[in-house]
């Protein structure tokens, strides 16, 4: 009786052990597979029980209860089939979560409604007891013995205490996961939002939406429908991985009509559901997508108007909670006023891009008028004196005929004669008033008669046309040169500057200050040399009788991503408040008009924003102008190298940025290179290829191209240069150079040169 006694208080105080081993399990777990397992195991190992197991009603199917976790290798196999038991009275966990009530076997055999399990043939007794939170059953927990009435009163009544813990425990769990869950949802929901906030790219914001749904909500497929301009179909827009991209690829659309939950949710305007895709009858049997087992469509409305749709898949049944449902319908109203506001954005640019043209048209023909009115009257001078040349030349063509005609009949045969004689008498045809206008010069003392027919009349009036002329071709240049063709490319901007700086002859006066880390630009260097000679010569002339003349050149990379700034600083007079605005405009100058026909700025404000760039100024009076241009840097874009190649190459360059980096490229790639801005003493056959800078502060290409061809090696010689200009390129090319190109700078134009 004693020896009776003291077992029964060793079982007790095992079970109180076990129940505290539960209890801290249950309060330091949140994950519900570890928290089954440990609680399965505690109970087998206490009670000495060979099977434990939870059931928890199956979410997907309500009627059923699925096995969560169980002991053993019997509780693995289990669980990977997916044991489930239906909730009636056919076992003995189904009739425990009917009943909400514990169901004791202590004799499997005898018992009405125990469940046959092959995976536990050796079970003799088996107890159910129910998992209840508050008036809600969510699931049982079996224990099952190899004997028969293994089950005392003590070991009931702390199982149920036990299982009624775990109910808590699991109900706990479930709200900490939902509460996660949410706050995923509510993370998921701002990144949406700032997405939508900064982005008005349809072509980035839907492809970033779609991804941020599939990653938070763990759903294997979203995609964006937009309803086409017909509004009988919604095409698809963005779609997620691989088969987001085949169905973008062959132009996937749906009709809106009720043919389909896209087209049935736009064309009613409601959200449609399906937990389980097989029991919808409008939807779509998607190729792309076989695994979907449910499909939840969103509309996107604005107003009354659906605009598109949402879709959202799952490879799971009934995949989509209360809470996901709010919160995507949330973040589809937002998504549909995000394309509204970037629908809107693309209108508005449009009808600026309109608006641009329209007065670029107007500008044009105000610009044209202007450009008529000035050519106009420069050319008048041209035609006054073209007229008194041709009236001096004919009175000098007469005068000299009629002295030959008083040389000796043997004189007058002699070749120069002749010609003087024939020309006298065409000149005498074209101005009838010539002879006349002589007779009356010969009649005149020498003194008189020359203040009527001069030299320097003659040379006045020359230099007349040329000035004319010359600004008259300025004048096309300048309208005409910023729109010709572009062809950006990468460049380095500070070998521009410094090129056209040479060529200005500015070179004394100028100061660099260029950062150590500047990329590549992407421009077109004949446009952007023009660019750099205006703003030069502006300079220039601003400075002109002041002290000190300094031009301070800096380059470096811009405060703005993505961009490099080059600012032209002089210290010249300075350009007064009131006309900084009416410098980018055509034909305006602070300057005598009949030099400068106001041409310069507007040529370079016209270039750089066709090159996507800007142009800005700063100036004070009495201290001097500072231009600032950004230009768009070249990203992206990896270092390359140039392919091996065993040549010989002569840099003919002064030590500027492109010699360096040239030579650098191709010793990189095996080249044997020399450099050099005199050719005496140097072995030129030698050399596969010669590269010479067209642009040199010391050194003249042309007497180069001499040296060049005297040694025969014109043939191997290429002019590199940043300024294309095809009257210079035609005289190289006369001179000898088997060609001329824009200088490379990358190493997939310095290979295509070689």
């Amino acid at each position: 009786m004693q020896k009776e006694s003291t077992t029964s208080i060793e079982r007790q105080a095992r079970l109180l052990e076990a129940a505290a081993k539960v209890g801290r399990a249950i309060t330091a777990l949140l994950d519900l597979d570890t928290l089954f397992a440990q609680v399965v195991d505690i109970i087998c190992d206490t009670y000495g029980f060979y099977y434990a197991g939870v059931f928890l009603i199956d979410p997907h199917q309500p009627g059923y209860a699925i096995l969560r976790t169980g002991r053993g290798e019997a509780g693995r196999k289990m669980v990977e089939l997916g044991h489930k038991l239906e909730i009636a009275d056919t076992s003995m966990i189904g009739w425990c979560i009917k009943h909400e009530q514990a169901r004791i076997a202590l004799d499997v055999g005898q018992d009405a409604v125990h469940f046959d399990n092959p995976c536990l043939p050796d079970t003799r007794s088996e107890m159910a007891l129910p998992l209840i939170v508050g008036d809600e059953v969510i699931g049982a927990l079996t224990v099952q013995s190899v004997e028969e009435a293994a089950f005392s009163e003590l070991d009931i009544t702390s199982l149920q205490a036990m299982a009624d813990q775990l109910a808590i425990a699991i109900e706990n769990a479930r709200t900490h996961a939902q509460a996660q869950r949410r706050a995923k949802l509510l993370e998921t929901a701002a990144q949406v939002g700032r997405a939508m906030a900064s982005i008005l790219n349809l072509d980035q914001l839907l492809p970033q939406t779609v991804d941020l749904i599939c990653d938070a909500y763990g759903f294997y497929y979203a995609g964006v429908f937009l309803v086409d301009e017909t509004g009988r179909w919604a095409v698809l827009r963005a779609g997620r991985g691989e088969p987001g991209r085949a169905m973008m690829e062959h132009g996937h659309r749906l009709e809106v009509a009720n043919t389909s939950m896209i087209g049935w949710c736009i064309k009613n305007k409601q959200a449609r559901i399906a937990l389980d895709v097989g029991q919808d009858a409008v939807r779509f049997e998607n190729p792309w997508l076989p695994q979907t087992r449910s499909e939840m469509a969103l509309p996107l409305i604005v107003g009354e108007q659906a605009i598109g749709a949402l879709t959202i898949q799952s490879e799971e049944k009934a995949a989509f909670s209360p809470d996901d449902i709010t919160s995507l319908q949330a973040m589809a109203d937002h998504l549909a006023v995000a394309i509204d506001n970037a629908r809107l954005l693309a209108e508005l640019e449009e009808a600026h891009r309109e608006l641009v043209r329209t007065k670029t048209f107007e500008a044009i023909a105000s610009s044209t008028g202007e450009a008529i009115h000035w050519i106009g009257n420069k050319a008048l001078p041209i035609v006054t004196s073209t007229e008194r040349l041709r009236k001096d030349l004919a009175q000098l063509a007469v005068a000299a005929g009629a002295l030959v005609e008083q040389l000796s009949p043997k004189r007058q045969e002699q070749t120069l004669a002749r010609l003087v004689r024939d020309f006298s008498k065409k000149m005498g045809r074209l101005s009838p008033d010539a002879r006349r206008n002589v007779t009356a010069l010969q009649a005149m003392s020498f003194n008189k008669a020359r203040r009527l027919l001069d030299a320097a009349s003659v040379a006045e009036d020359l230099a007349l046309i040329d000035e004319s002329a010359r600004l008259i071709i300025a004048v096309k240049e300048g309208l005409i040169g910023p729109t010709r063709e572009h062809k950006p490319r990468p460049a380095m901007i500070q070998d521009v500057v410094q090129d056209a700086v040479t060529r200005s002859g500015l070179t004394e006066m100028v100061v660099y200050e260029i950062a150590d880390d500047v990329p590549l630009v992407r421009v077109d260097t004949t446009q952007m040399s023009r660019v750099f000679a205006n703003l030069l010569t502006n300079a220039r002339e601003a400075m002109e009788g002041r002290d000190p003349q300094r031009i301070t050149i800096r380059v470096r990379p811009a405060s703005e991503p993505g961009m490099v700034q080059v600012e032209v600083a002089d210290t010249g007079g300075g350009i007064p408040a009131e006309d900084l605005d009416k410098i980018w405009v055509t034909f305006y100058t602070t300057k005598d008009s009949r030099v400068h026909p106001g041409l310069g700025l507007a040529a370079c404000l016209q270039v750089i924003q066709q090159m996507e760039g800007k142009i800005s100024v700063q100036s004070q009076v009495g201290l001097g102008t500072t231009f600032t241009i950004l230009l768009p840097a070249v990203t992206g874009q990896a270092p390359a190298s140039l392919p091996a190649m065993h040549k010989t190459v002569l840099l003919v360059d002064e030590d500027d940025y492109w010699r360096r980096y040239a030579q650098t490229m191709l010793e990189q790639a095996g080249c044997n290179v020399q450099v050099a801005t005199d050719l005496t003493g140097l072995d030129l056959p030698m050399f596969d290829h010669i590269l010479v800078d067209q642009t040199q502060p010391q050194a003249n290409v042309l007497d180069i191209l001499s040296a060049l061809r005297q040694a025969g090696v014109q043939n191997r010689t290429i002019i590199v240069t940043t300024n294309l200009v095809v009257e210079q390129t035609t005289e190289l090319l006369r001179a000898g150079a088997q060609d001329v190109v824009l200088k490379p700078y990358t190493a997939e134009e310095l290979a295509m040169l070689l």
